[in-house]
C-alpha cells in the first residue's frame, strides 16, 4: 500500500503498525515525537496499536528545548 511520510510518498506492507513505522524511518526516541495522520494527533497511548491505512499522511513532530532565558539581549 503506499502512504506519504513526511510529505513523501512510501511502499510500505499492508497492515503496517505505526510503531513499526518508527523502525522503518529510524526514529531514534519515538517516545519523544508526536505524530499525525492526516492532520489528526495520535494520542500517545494509541501509538502502539495504530495501524496505517492506505493513503494515510504521516508527520512526525519532534520538539526542541531551548530558547532564551531573558539574558542575552
Amino acid at each position: 500500500m503506499q502512504i506519504i511520510v513526511a510529505g513523501n510518498k512510501k511502499e510500505v506492507q499492508d497492515g503496517l503498525k505505526l510503531t513499526e513505522l518508527f523502525v522503518q524511518e529510524e526514529v531514534e526516541t519515538p517516545e519523544y515525537v508526536t505524530v499525525s495522520i492526516n492532520e489528526e494527533f495520535v494520542p500517545s497511548e494509541r501509538v502502539k496499536d495504530t495501524v496505517l491505512q492506505e493513503g494515510d499522511n504521516v508527520e512526525f513532530l519532534y520538539f526542541m528545548g531551548g530558547g532564551s532565558n531573558g539574558t542575552d539581549r
